[in-house]
C-alpha cells in the first residue's frame, strides 16, 4: 500500500495525545525500576490476570521470505508465559533454587521510543524499544536489544495493566548463558 497524505493522517489520528503518552511512559519507567531493584512480585502487579507474555524465535530470511522470520504462537519461543508461570518463576528466584540468579544479576532496563495508540474502548497498543544490560559475577555481561508490543487495559481510575506482551529481540541468536532476565 502506498502511503498517501490521507492514510498517513488516519494512522496518526489513532495516536494517543501527549498527556496519555507521558502517563504510559511513566508506567514503563516504573516497571523498569521495579525490575532493576529486583522487586519482581511488585513487577508482576503490572500485569492483568489473563496475561500472554511471549518472545518468539527469529530467523534470518531473504526479503521475499521476511514474513517467515518471526515465529508464531504455538511454535518454539524464548518465552511463552502466563501470569501464573511468571509468578512461579519469581517464587523460584525467591527460594534460592534458581542457580542462574544466585548471586542475583544486576540489570538496567532502558525503555524508549514509546508510541501509544488507541485500539479499543479502554485499550491501548504500545510499541516501545528496550535495551537491557545484565551483569552477573565478575565477568558475565549480556546486552539485549529489541522492541515490545504491549496491549494495555485502562482501568476506571486511569491505571494500566498489561494483558499482552510481545517481545522481539533484535538478535536471532541470544549469546547469553541463560535467559533469566525479565523484559
Amino acid at each position: 500500500m502506498t502511503e498517501t497524505a490521507e492514510n498517513v493522517g488516519a494512522y496518526a489520528e489513532r495516536l494517543a495525545d501527549a498527556e496519555l503518552t507521558h502517563r504510559v511512559s511513566q508506567f514503563y519507567f516504573h516497571e523498569a525500576e521495579l525490575l532493576d531493584d529486583g522487586r519482581f512480585a511488585d513487577w508482576l502487579d503490572c500485569f492483568d490476570d489473563d496475561l500472554f507474555y511471549w518472545a518468539p524465535l527469529r530467523t534470518n530470511r531473504l526479503r521475499r521470505q521476511a514474513a517467515l522470520s518471526v515465529g508464531v504462537p504455538g511454535e518454539a519461543a524464548y518465552f511463552d508465559e502466563t501470569k501464573e508461570s511468571l509468578a512461579w518463576r519469581i517464587r523460584r528466584y525467591d527460594s534460592g533454587m534458581a542457580w542462574a540468579e544466585d548471586p542475583p544479576s544486576r540489570t538496567r532496563h532502558l525503555v524508549t521510543n514509546v508510541m501509544v495508540r488507541h485500539t479499543g474502548e479502554n485499550e491501548l497498543t504500545v510499541r516501545s524499544a528496550f535495551l537491557v544490560y545484565r551483569n552477573r559475577l565478575q565477568t558475565e555481561t549480556d546486552i539485549y536489544a529489541g522492541g515490545r508490543i504491549d496491549t494495555l487495559r485502562v482501568a476506571e481510575d486511569g491505571s494500566f495493566k498489561v494483558f499482552r506482551r510481545e517481545i522481539y529481540f533484535d538478535a536471532n541468536v541470544l549469546q547469553a548463558k541463560n535467559l533469566s532476565t525479565f523484559f
